[in-house]
């Protein structure tokens, strides 16, 4: 599997209110608030990202600094719902096991294999965010399909896409 940005990213369904400069800015606000908290974390105590996020999910873990980077993690969910106009969602993260395994699971030098936490949406939020993105991206690709190019943009049999490869010089 690879990461191609035309089938990945350029599908996926972008808030319709993106361009909206309002939309925007708190978007830039919330992910600047959150980014700047976490290189801070990062560099103060000389933590990878790895590492880093390990503490964030771990529910043990009760660091003021990592509390603050938790309510800037929330602040940056909460504007991207509101980006969607999803207000009637309201997330709340919690530590939830990301899956379950046996208790007596011991790793090779005998002590308690670490529990695979993370803070996140309760499932049922996730489930209806998921749910309204494919629909959503759904809706697109059916009013996209019924919408003709625009001229240059290529036929809708090729979507406008560009010929692979490096192009050969023709010999005289």
């Amino acid at each position: 599997l690879r990461y191609v940005p035309a089938e990945c990213f350029d599908t996926f369904p972008m808030p319709a209110s993106l361009g909206h400069p309002s939309t925007m800015d708190a978007l830039i606000l919330a992910g600047t608030k959150y980014r700047d908290q976490r290189l801070r974390l990062m560099m103060a105590r000389a933590a990878s990202l790895t590492t880093l996020l390990g503490r964030f999910n771990d529910p043990e873990d009760s660091d003021v600094d990592l509390a603050r980077l938790r309510v800037a993690h929330d602040e940056l969910d909460r504007a991207v719902l509101d980006a969607y106009d999803w207000t009637d969602i309201q997330p709340t993260c919690e530590f939830l096991l990301d899956y379950e395994e046996e208790d007596d699971v011991e790793t090779s030098g005998g002590r308690r294999k670490k529990k695979p936490w993370r803070y996140r949406w309760p499932d049922d939020i996730r489930d209806e965010v998921l749910a309204r993105l494919l629909e959503l991206n759904a809706q697109r690709a059916k009013e996209q399909a019924s919408t003709p190019p625009a001229a240059g943009q290529g036929t809708p049999k090729s979507g406008g896409k560009k010929p692979r490869g490096r192009a050969k010089a023709k010999k005289p």
